[in-house]
Protein backbone atom coordinates (compact mmCIF):
# COMPACT_ATOMS: atom_id res chain seq x y z
CA UNK A 1 0.00 0.00 0.00
CA UNK A 2 2.97 2.13 0.75
CA UNK A 3 4.76 1.84 -3.18
CA UNK A 4 1.37 3.89 -4.44
CA UNK A 5 1.97 7.18 -2.48
CA UNK A 6 5.95 6.88 -3.03
CA UNK A 7 5.52 6.40 -6.98
CA UNK A 8 3.77 9.34 -7.05
CA UNK A 9 6.32 11.24 -5.49
CA UNK A 10 8.72 10.33 -7.53
CA UNK A 11 6.83 10.54 -10.44
CA UNK A 12 6.08 14.56 -9.46
CA UNK A 13 10.14 14.88 -8.81
CA UNK A 14 10.98 13.47 -12.08
CA UNK A 15 8.19 15.46 -13.65
CA UNK A 16 9.71 18.50 -11.53
CA UNK A 17 12.99 17.95 -12.91
CA UNK A 18 11.97 17.89 -16.47
CA UNK A 19 10.08 20.62 -16.30
CA UNK A 20 11.79 24.12 -16.15
CA UNK A 21 11.77 27.74 -17.66
CA UNK A 22 13.89 29.61 -19.19
CA UNK A 23 15.74 32.74 -17.97
CA UNK A 24 12.77 35.21 -19.24
CA UNK A 25 10.38 32.58 -17.97
CA UNK A 26 9.18 30.69 -21.10
CA UNK A 27 8.19 27.39 -20.17
CA UNK A 28 10.36 24.56 -21.34
CA UNK A 29 10.16 20.60 -21.23
CA UNK A 30 13.58 18.65 -20.32
CA UNK A 31 15.36 22.53 -21.22
CA UNK A 32 13.28 22.85 -24.95
CA UNK A 33 11.19 25.36 -25.46
CA UNK A 34 8.01 25.23 -27.68
CA UNK A 35 9.57 26.98 -30.89
CA UNK A 36 12.67 24.55 -30.72
CA UNK A 37 10.50 21.63 -31.17
CA UNK A 38 8.19 23.50 -33.56
CA UNK A 39 11.66 24.44 -35.68
CA UNK A 40 13.08 20.89 -35.40
CA UNK A 41 9.40 19.22 -36.74
CA UNK A 42 8.45 17.95 -33.00
CA UNK A 43 4.87 18.53 -33.91
CA UNK A 44 5.10 16.68 -37.16
CA UNK A 45 6.84 14.01 -35.46
CA UNK A 46 4.28 13.67 -33.01
CA UNK A 47 1.67 13.07 -35.19
CA UNK A 48 3.66 10.51 -37.60
CA UNK A 49 4.70 8.95 -34.16
CA UNK A 50 1.48 8.59 -32.69
CA UNK A 51 -0.30 7.16 -36.12
CA UNK A 52 2.11 4.58 -36.44
CA UNK A 53 1.89 3.48 -32.57
CA UNK A 54 -1.56 3.38 -33.53
CA UNK A 55 -0.74 1.27 -36.45
CA UNK A 56 1.46 -0.48 -34.68
CA UNK A 57 -0.86 -1.40 -31.72
CA UNK A 58 -3.46 -2.40 -34.41
CA UNK A 59 -5.70 0.68 -33.48
CA UNK A 60 -6.09 1.23 -37.52
CA UNK A 61 -7.94 -2.00 -38.11
CA UNK A 62 -11.67 -1.79 -39.62
CA UNK A 63 -13.00 -3.11 -36.43
CA UNK A 64 -11.47 -0.39 -34.37
CA UNK A 65 -12.44 2.77 -36.66
CA UNK A 66 -16.25 1.54 -36.80
CA UNK A 67 -16.41 0.91 -33.25
CA UNK A 68 -14.67 4.90 -32.42
CA UNK A 69 -16.84 6.23 -35.19
CA UNK A 70 -19.69 4.54 -33.27
CA UNK A 71 -19.38 5.70 -30.21
CA UNK A 72 -18.44 9.15 -31.09
CA UNK A 73 -21.70 9.37 -33.20
CA UNK A 74 -23.68 7.62 -29.87
CA UNK A 75 -21.93 10.81 -27.65
CA UNK A 76 -21.93 13.46 -30.16
CA UNK A 77 -19.17 15.67 -28.07
CA UNK A 78 -20.75 18.95 -29.87
CA UNK A 79 -24.08 18.08 -29.61
CA UNK A 80 -25.55 20.75 -26.61
CA UNK A 81 -25.85 19.14 -23.37
CA UNK A 82 -29.45 20.16 -22.63
CA UNK A 83 -32.70 20.38 -24.96
CA UNK A 84 -35.05 23.45 -24.60
CA UNK A 85 -38.20 23.49 -25.82
CA UNK A 86 -39.98 26.42 -25.47
CA UNK A 87 -43.84 27.46 -25.72
CA UNK A 88 -46.13 30.44 -24.91
CA UNK A 89 -48.47 29.90 -22.26
CA UNK A 90 -50.33 33.50 -23.30
CA UNK A 91 -48.90 37.15 -24.49
CA UNK A 92 -46.43 37.64 -21.59
CA UNK A 93 -46.03 33.61 -19.91
CA UNK A 94 -43.51 30.94 -21.43
CA UNK A 95 -42.44 27.73 -20.58
CA UNK A 96 -39.58 25.79 -20.54
CA UNK A 97 -38.76 22.48 -20.62
CA UNK A 98 -35.17 21.47 -20.40
CA UNK A 99 -33.78 17.97 -21.06
CA UNK A 100 -30.40 16.75 -20.41
CA UNK A 101 -28.72 14.68 -23.07
CA UNK A 102 -28.26 10.73 -22.09
CA UNK A 103 -24.22 10.35 -22.55
CA UNK A 104 -22.02 13.29 -20.41
CA UNK A 105 -19.13 14.42 -19.01
CA UNK A 106 -20.74 16.98 -17.15
CA UNK A 107 -23.08 19.81 -16.72
CA UNK A 108 -25.22 18.23 -13.86
CA UNK A 109 -26.19 21.21 -12.11
CA UNK A 110 -26.18 23.82 -14.56
CA UNK A 111 -30.00 23.27 -15.39
CA UNK A 112 -30.61 26.78 -13.67
CA UNK A 113 -28.31 28.54 -15.35
CA UNK A 114 -28.79 27.49 -18.80
CA UNK A 115 -32.92 28.39 -17.82
CA UNK A 116 -32.29 31.57 -16.64
CA UNK A 117 -29.93 32.18 -19.68
CA UNK A 118 -32.80 31.27 -22.00
CA UNK A 119 -34.71 33.33 -19.90
CA UNK A 120 -32.67 36.36 -20.37
CA UNK A 121 -32.16 35.66 -23.98
CA UNK A 122 -35.80 36.14 -24.69
CA UNK A 123 -35.59 39.57 -22.70
CA UNK A 124 -33.50 40.64 -24.92
CA UNK A 125 -34.86 39.32 -27.64
CA UNK A 126 -38.49 40.40 -27.26
CA UNK A 127 -37.61 44.12 -26.09
CA UNK A 128 -38.90 43.28 -22.82
CA UNK A 129 -37.58 45.10 -19.07
CA UNK A 130 -37.16 41.88 -17.47
CA UNK A 131 -38.88 38.37 -15.92
CA UNK A 132 -40.03 37.40 -13.27
CA UNK A 133 -39.78 33.49 -12.81
CA UNK A 134 -43.02 32.06 -11.91
CA UNK A 135 -42.14 28.24 -11.36
CA UNK A 136 -39.06 26.16 -11.50
CA UNK A 137 -38.39 22.29 -10.78
CA UNK A 138 -35.82 19.65 -11.43
CA UNK A 139 -36.14 16.13 -11.57
CA UNK A 140 -34.99 12.73 -12.88
CA UNK A 141 -36.59 11.15 -16.44
CA UNK A 142 -36.01 7.27 -15.85
CA UNK A 143 -35.22 5.92 -19.47
CA UNK A 144 -33.38 2.71 -20.54
CA UNK A 145 -30.56 2.18 -20.91
CA UNK A 146 -30.00 5.69 -19.18
CA UNK A 147 -31.55 8.28 -16.77
CA UNK A 148 -31.00 11.90 -17.57
CA UNK A 149 -31.60 15.07 -15.97
CA UNK A 150 -34.83 17.35 -16.58
CA UNK A 151 -35.81 20.74 -15.39
CA UNK A 152 -39.24 22.53 -16.63
CA UNK A 153 -40.15 26.40 -15.67
CA UNK A 154 -42.46 28.87 -16.39
CA UNK A 155 -41.48 32.67 -17.13
CA UNK A 156 -43.47 35.90 -17.18
CA UNK A 157 -41.75 38.64 -19.44
CA UNK A 158 -42.05 42.00 -17.88
CA UNK A 159 -42.17 45.61 -19.73
CA UNK A 160 -40.89 48.05 -18.49
CA UNK A 161 -43.02 50.28 -15.87
CA UNK A 162 -41.35 53.94 -16.47
CA UNK A 163 -41.52 53.58 -20.03
CA UNK A 164 -44.50 51.55 -20.98
CA UNK A 165 -44.41 52.38 -24.90
CA UNK A 166 -40.91 50.42 -24.78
Amino acid sequence: MRVRPLCLILGAAVLASACSSTPTGEPTFAGVTREAVAASGGTVAGIVGGAMMASKLSYLKPEYVAGALVAYAIYDPLAPTWNIDVSRAGDERVRMELRMKSLITGGEGEARQVFLRSAQRMVEAGGFAGYDVLRYEEGMESTRPFARRTASGEIRLVRSRQFPQL
